[in-house]
């Protein structure tokens, strides 16, 4: 189809949670945008020059792991053992190819890991000491632990162990990253990348490593990554549940969202929100809290930066 070579799109998301753009400074919020901005248009400049989904998802996903403002890559939350373990995902929606890392310590940009794993082994996800033994092998960037130790998310950890109780981070303004895309070929990509629950215990894993439940990618219906309370993402299958939703029931993108976010989810009693593209290009993006950072742009619609209602 005409449209599929040139409705290219981009979007991506830094997180959902119950917060709102007017509780936080002016200063949070221009940077908080200035990052989202750089990340979208970053992505979709690839795009434009005839780049991959998948380039453009890992190149959109790497600048939030690189920015503390969001818990992914550099700003990820400690787990109980005061140490940053991260997960990630990445799937090509044209082969159905997929890569994730769950656990992952030192590795700077844990979505380039997953995209690594899917390229150049036989597996689909790495876990803790193995994912770190694999990156090094394939000579990816390091960093010590003091790169991840940021002040806020120190503090946010104390205040935790003081009180022994795990938390999600999305509440208090930061939180996972994503990204979905559409190349100029029609061919769709999507990747998950987070540092998960602040003083996480037992070596938890969520939604973000789990091809199905956090990021799902498939050319015949839709790209999405999701963000929020991950247990619930993942007892719903709620990426794929997308998919099939559209696949299946004839829903749209936009409609096939809601009804896993509502429906299920937050029936259930989980809250967060999703980002997606439909197999022609169509964004869409829904949420059950009150704020979620994410900026979108295509040929078709102009660069849109946002943060609550």
């Amino acid at each position: 189809m005409d449209v599929n070579t040139k409705n290219i799109a981009i979007v991506i998301h830094g997180g959902a949670g119950n917060f709102k753009k007017e509780n936080q400074t002016s200063s949070e919020n221009v940077a908080y945008e200035s990052a989202l901005k750089e990340a979208v248009e970053a992505g979709y400049s690839h795009l434009e020059k005839g780049g991959t989904s998948i380039e453009a998802v890992e190149i959109a996903i790497k600048l939030l792991e690189d920015c503390p403002l969001f818990n992914a890559g550099r700003g990820s939350v400690f787990n109980s053992a005061g140490i940053v373990e991260m997960d990630a995902s990445i799937m090509d929606g044209k082969t159905l190819d997929a890569g994730a890392v769950a656990g992952v310590q030192l590795v700077k940009n844990p979505i380039s890991l997953s995209r690594v794993i899917m390229d150049q082994s036989d597996y689909i996800l790495l876990n803790h000491e193995g994912a770190l033994e694999f990156a090094k092998k394939y000579n990816l960037p390091l960093e010590s632990e003091e790169y991840f130790k940021t002040e806020l998310r120190y503090k946010k950890y104390l205040k935790a162990k003081k009180n022994d109780k795990a938390g999600l981070d999305h509440d208090e303004k930061m939180g996972t990253v994503g990204a979905v895309a559409f190349d100029k070929s029609g061919n769709i990509a999507a990747g998950t990348s987070t540092g998960g629950l602040n003083y996480k215990k037992y070596g938890r894993i969520g939604d973000s490593a789990l091809i199905g439940a956090g990021t799902y990618a498939n050319n015949k219906t839709c790209g999405i990554s999701c963000t929020g309370l991950g247990e619930y993402f993942i007892k719903t299958s709620a990426a794929h549940q997308v998919s099939s939703l559209i696949l299946y029931k004839g829903l749209t993108l936009d409609k096939a969202m809601h009804s896993v976010l509502f429906e299920e989810i937050k029936v259930l009693g989980g809250r967060g929100g999703m980002i997606g593209i439909d197999k022609v290009g169509n964004i869409a993006i829904d949420k059950t809290t009150t704020g979620m950072y994410y900026a979108h742009k295509s040929a078709s619609t102009p660069l849109k930066i946002h943060i609550s209602d």
